[in-house]
């Protein structure tokens, strides 16, 4: 069985976690409660969210606070941000994780498709940022972690309104770490490749996407969402204090 790190850094953390009702966020939300962090988490599923929530209490440890919104709605965004921070303490430690990979075809994507998926993608991280990076500054301190995508870097087609996003996330990295270096805030990105949430797995794996991905992959087993997870709590505890304007790879060797 392996054996995880613990990082004393994340206990009593607080800590906000965008689009953390299941897959990938879920499983961050999870980790950070397993490390006794203040956590909270915004996302629009109440159901599946509420689950989550539940779930992570059964298992013995604090109930990580559930605040629902649409990321699109700025406003309702900044809400969330003051509740969170209001509830747990001022935030320490942002992951912005929120995004949806929906396909589309090129000749059918209209202006206001397209300004919806940068919303829904880009736009948020941006602005969740902006609103935690004062506490975090007063602070004397912070981490942020983005998440990205290896999408863009293997050329993937049929989805472009989420690849021109998510290479945007590199961009916006780099300029926040630049920004807030100054601060001694740090901020990094994680770029996923195919990891098995319920939704990957339901809507895209079949047997000849599951061959490609054991010939692809150096690693010849599947990722899942508590893969990365750990990545991301070792790039928002002081382990990796002197990591800031990166962008990791966890894709388990695509090539």
């Amino acid at each position: 069985m392996p054996a995880y790190a613990s990082y004393p850094s994340l206990k009593d953390r607080s800590v906000l976690i965008t689009g953390g009702g299941s897959g990938i966020g879920a499983s961050i939300v999870e980790c950070f409660c397993e490390q006794g962090s203040k956590v909270a988490f915004i996302d629009f599923n109440a159901e599946a969210s509420s689950a989550t929530a539940d779930a992570i209490a059964a298992k013995g440890h604090a109930r990580p606070l559930f605040l629902e919104a649409d990321l699109r709605d700025i406003e309702a965004l900044r809400g969330c941000v003051r509740k969170a921070a209001d509830a747990n303490g001022p935030i320490t430690v942002l992951i912005n994780n929120a995004a949806r990979d929906d396909r589309h075809k090129f000749d059918e994507v209209t202006p206001e498709y397209w300004d919806e998926r940068i919303a829904m993608n880009l736009k948020h991280q941006f602005f969740a940022a902006q609103a935690v990076q004062p506490m975090m500054k007063a602070a004397g301190g912070g981490a942020i972690v983005n998440m990205g995508s290896t999408s863009w870097m293997v050329g993937q087609g049929g989805m472009h309104g989420y690849t021109a996003s998510k290479s945007g996330v590199v961009g916006l990295t780099r300029g926040m770490a630049r920004d807030f270096g100054p601060d001694n805030i740090r901020v990094n990105s994680v770029a996923p490749g195919w990891i098995m949430t319920q939704r990957q797995q339901d809507l895209w794996l079949n047997p000849e996407s599951e061959a490609e991905l054991m010939s692809r992959q150096c690693l010849k087993r599947k990722l899942y969402p508590e893969d990365i997870a750990r990545v991301v709590l070792f790039f928002a505890a002081d382990d990796s204090g002197c990591m800031t304007n990166q962008t990791y790879i966890a894709d388990g060797g695509w090539v």
